[in-house]
């Protein structure tokens, strides 16, 4: 079973675009993604549980992958397609 993958986004963030971007390359059909920009306490609960501030934050199940630059450099380092594929 593949994990869920979920983002803590805004509306008009270019990294949470390219991170999804990214996601859907690698064949994530779904995201359940969070809107902090519409739910001021969402973000308060991101950052308890990730101890950031920005967005994109991003969970692969119960990873915590980080930023679209953690994305990234996840990918290309290897790791992504094995998180993606649980």
């Amino acid at each position: 079973m593949k994990p869920v993958v979920k983002m803590y986004t805004t509306l008009v963030c270019p990294y949470c675009q390219r991170a999804k971007a990214l996601l859907k390359q690698r064949g994530v059909d779904a995201i359940d993604e969070i809107r902090v920009d519409l739910d001021p306490a969402q973000r308060s609960t991101m950052m308890e549980i990730t101890g950031r501030r920005t967005v994109p934050q991003i969970f692969i199940g119960e990873t915590h992958v980080g930023g679209c630059d953690d994305l990234m450099a996840l990918d290309a380092r290897g790791g992504l397609m094995p998180l993606l594929q649980g």
